[in-house]
Order: structure tokens, then C-alpha cells, then sequence
């Protein structure tokens, strides 16, 4: 049974599917946008966001938390907490968003958009 269960496990062990956010994460960070499929696209949602929110509140013990998330990558992290973060001082969440963007030609799996969501300032 799936009760209770909180995530979903990309039919890979724990230790590869870590590695497996991170580098979606790396990548979303540096590149502000990615495509890859739906199901991955909705785990890298949930585990961004949090990284978000951790961002906002720009600490030390923050920044070492975040830089345990994403594999020691010293330039993600500088850019989470200096450019992305800011952005979204004001905002509660929904800081990314999954476009879907139809199936892939070779093996039809459904693909997805993610994207920072624009803050525009007033």
C-alpha cells in the first residue's frame, strides 16, 4: 500500500535518486529553466521550493544547510542565496513553476517545463 508516503521514488534507490534532485537542482539554479519529464519535474518542484525558502533566510547556518543539499556546488548556492532568493522575499511559495509541454518523440514519455516564476517589483 502507498499511505502516507511522501514522495515518489523514480523507480531508483534512495542514494540515486538524491543525486538525481541535486543535479536537477544544480541545473535549474545556473540555467533559470530545464526541461526533463513530468515525474521528475514534480519531485524537483517540491525539493526546490524548500531550498527557496531555506534562501530566504540568508544565515550561515543556511548557506552550509544549502550547500549540503547541492553537492558542495559553492556557485549554485552563491546564486540561490544572492539572485534568487531576493527575489521572492515577499512571496509564500510558488516560486517555480511545471509547464507541461506534451510527449516525447522516442519513448513517449510526458515532458515538463520547470522555471522560476518572475517576481516583478512594484
Amino acid at each position: 500500500m502507498r499511505h502516507r508516503k511522501g514522495y515518489r521514488t523514480l523507480s531508483i534507490n534512495c542514494e540515486h535518486r538524491k543525486h538525481l534532485l541535486r543535479n536537477l537542482a544544480i541545473s535549474l539554479i545556473e540555467q533559470e529553466r530545464i526541461k526533463t519529464t513530468d515525474a521528475k519535474a514534480r519531485e524537483l518542484v517540491r525539493f526546490i521550493s524548500k531550498l527557496v525558502t531555506l534562501a530566504k533566510n540568508d544565515t550561515l547556518a543556511a548557506r552550509r544547510r544549502a550547500l549540503a543539499k547541492l553537492n558542495n556546488n559553492k556557485q549554485a548556492v552563491r546564486k540561490l542565496f544572492d539572485n534568487i532568493a531576493p527575489r521572492y522575499a515577499t512571496r509564500n511559495g510558488g516560486y517555480v513553476r511545471r509547464i507541461k509541454l506534451g510527449y516525447r518523440k522516442g519513448d513517449a514519455a510526458p515532458i515538463s517545463i520547470v522555471e522560476f516564476v518572475e517576481e516583478h517589483s512594484e
